[in-house]
């Protein structure tokens, strides 16, 4: 692990104008690109104490050995030099999204004599015409089966076309009418050519003017007495509108936009685009990626629109590109833009009406991406026995933890202290072992303590279970059989299903570090359990504590073993903050009818619904109280005393006015 001030530059070496810097490590690895307005003020963020930094732009500074860096004119071209230095260095620390399918394109070879439509895959070639992505192929054959009638372009490989050129007959499409057989010198090579480009243009949403062009023709036919000619024109006009029908109408004004949203979590972020041509979604697409690098929202959009255009030129890239976040240098990205369109592109965030609405649908297909690519992750067989192989490799566990468990302590500003645990089998969550916890032992805010009162409480249980069935002796006799080795008597009451915390793991995981670690062993010692290990996950910077030990585990960032770590931890982590703010929500809603023996909460809304508010109970009689259905004397005196001791709440106020409002209306029990 290098100390970045042992490459850091004199003061005075770096430039104050924009550029683009590489960090390489002690092979000359590029392992990090970046680009700055001013490089003199950025590299120095990357030289300041490691505990001020973000965890993992510290883990970066370390790995390197020597940075450098390239003086360019503008912040354009800085963007430029950073898309190429990425694309040809591969840094492991910068964000690289990963397509989560190879989406097929309907292309047009106007590269060739007779351009050719057909359906591609894989990296885009030069002088083909690009349409797409699509989700599926067989939905572009079905829209290139429709057009065909209209626009009759070559569709054949070019085998298939010498042949026929050689024999002097064209194929079958030729003979029905959905190629204009070029191959048999049927049309000129310009007029093939002018085919193909109106099919593009269609394509490209300006599909107006063909439908108006063939009305008017299918009129005049009528008009001759043409009415053979009439009804193909009229055929073609449906085949084209039900090709249009393919995809539906989004935005009202024929726009051509692509709108890219974001799902994000701690350790990845799925990128979805919607591709809008003629106010229709033509195409779809999405990316995966890890965030290896310290990047917010406004930075993933950046690397997404650097990905996503970084090839294209001229019409692919839309008048306008729509996001969740603008990018730091949105000027200079909006100019990258310009220069690749050939034109003004429009970068915004969109703020109101259709196209904030299809935004949003974008974002919701983003999340389910996101959701998908960790079910399908963590789902996987392989992956899976791969992760807990890994585990017992970095802990040196005799074997691979079937049963991991994870406890979580929560709390807000130390009140409603509760603790959470959650149990993975076989890598996979067991939602019905998870557990809750309330902090008893003591008031306040202290982790520590939380932690090592959660495992001993657990764990407690756990040799109870035990006790009964004589697996575990007595405390004054635990490591040896219980008497003369007599088999206790069956519990009557044992219906053969597994009790609650009878199932000992072989790891325990807390969420945090040293401290927390220490706490989890320690009660484990006391309880005299030593064949469990533990080990703690610290979000800072992703280390993996063991007990005693100094120096943290450090699991590579693409390990699957750490992966299914993060995610066991995050798990409980989540499951402790929902019934932390569960006990919030209940604390706050008490009522003094709480207070009141048996009375259950159809009894106490029957009350406030009778008489509209607390305020109003307060000033009922014991008679009065009585007339609410099932309400006894013994109950309505409770009601009354309890209501009695309890302080009257404090009168709302109108913030806005400042207006004490009288609690004349309805209440909460």
């Amino acid at each position: 692990m290098a100390d970045p001030s042992s490459y850091r530059p004199k003061p005075g070496q770096i430039p104050d104008s924009p550029g683009v810097y590489k960090f390489r490590d002690e092979h000359r690895r590029v392992i990090y690109v970046g680009k700055a307005k001013s490089l003199r003020q950025r590299l120095a963020n990357y030289f300041q104490p490691l505990v001020s930094l973000h965890p993992r732009t510290a883990t970066m500074v370390t790995t390197a050995a020597s940075v450098e860096w390239t003086v360019v004119s503008t912040e354009v071209e800085a963007l430029q030099l950073e898309y190429s230095w990425i694309k040809e260095y591969d840094p492991r620390f910068n964000v690289k999204y990963r397509d989560d399918k190879s989406y097929p394109y309907l292309a047009v070879t106007l590269n060739e004599e007779f351009p050719r439509v057909q359906v591609l895959r894989g990296h885009k070639k030069k002088g083909v015409r690009y349409f797409g992505p699509y989700a599926h192929a067989w939905a572009i054959r079905e829209t290139v089966d429709l057009m065909l009638r209209v626009f009759p372009v070559r569709t054949c490989s070019a085998g298939v076309f010498r042949n026929a050129a050689s024999a002097g007959r064209p194929c079958l499409l030729g003979y029905i009418g959905k190629c204009s057989a070029p191959c048999v010198a049927r049309v000129t090579p310009d007029e093939h050519r002018e085919l193909a480009e109106e099919f593009c243009d269609f394509m490209a949403g300006r599909t107006g003017t063909y439908i108006r062009r063939l009305e008017k023709q299918m009129m005049i036919a009528a008009e001759d007495m043409e009415y053979e000619k009439a009804a193909r024109l009229r055929d073609d006009i449906e085949a084209l509108r039900r090709a249009m029908e393919k995809s539906a109408v989004v935005l009202a004004d024929a726009t051509d936009a692509d709108l890219i949203a974001l799902a994000e979590d701690e350790l990845e972020a799925a990128v979805q685009i919607f591709h809008v041509r003629g106010g229709r979604v033509r195409g779809q697409r999405g990316w995966v990626t890890d965030k290896v690098e310290a990047v917010d929202t406004a930075g993933l959009v950046e690397h997404a629109i650097q990905q996503l255009y970084g090839e294209e030129s001229g019409d692919t890239v839309p008048k306008e590109v729509l996001v969740p976040a603008l990018p730091e240098d949105t000027e200079a990205v909006t100019a990258w833009l310009a220069g690749r369109r050939g034109s003004n592109v429009s970068l915004r965030i969109p703020q109101r009406g259709d196209k904030k609405d299809l935004m949003e649908t974008v974002a919701r297909n983003a999340q389910q991406a996101l959701v998908l690519h960790k079910t399908k992750r963590a789902s996987d067989l392989t992956t899976r026995s791969r992760a807990l192989e890994e585990i017992a490799e970095a802990l040196d566990l005799d074997s691979a933890p079937l049963r991991i468990e994870c406890f979580d302590i929560s709390h807000l500003q130390g009140e409603d202290v509760v603790a959470s645990m959650v149990v993975f089998e076989d890598g996979l969550p067991r939602k019905s072992e998870y557990r809750r916890f309330q902090i008893k032992g003591f008031e306040g805010q202290d982790d520590v303590r939380s932690m090592h009162e959660v495992i001993s409480r657990r764990f407690k249980r756990y040799l109870a279970e035990k006790e009964k069935t004589g697996e575990w002796g007595p405390a004054e006799g635990r490591g040896r059989v219980d008497g003369g080795g007599e088999v206790p008597a069956e519990d009557p009451q044992d219906d053969g299903r597994p009790k609650r915390f009878a199932y000992p793991p072989q790891l325990v995981v807390v969420d945090g570090g040293q401290p927390q670690v220490a706490a989890a062993r320690r009660a484990l010692d006391e309880l005299g359990i030593d064949d469990i290990a533990v080990c703690g996950l610290a979000k800072r910077l992703e280390e993996v504590w063991l007990p005693g030990d100094d120096d943290p585990v450090v699991l590579p960032r693409s390990s699957e073993g750490l992966y299914l770590l993060q995610r066991v931890r995050d798990t409980a982590h989540d499951f402790a903050i929902r019934y932390q703010r569960s006990k919030r929500t209940k604390r706050i809603r008490t009522s003094p009818l709480d207070a009141v023996p048996g009375l259950g909460e159809t009894r106490k809304q029957a009350l406030i619904k009778h008489f509209g508010s607390v305020k109003r109970l307060r000033q009922a009689t014991i008679e009065q109280i009585r007339e609410v259905p099932g309400m006894g004397l013994k109950t309505a005196e409770a009601v009354v005393v309890a209501l009695a001791q309890a302080a009257p709440a404090a009168p709302a106020v109108n913030t806005a006015t400042g207006e004490i409002m009288e609690d004349d209306g309805g209440g909460t029990a």
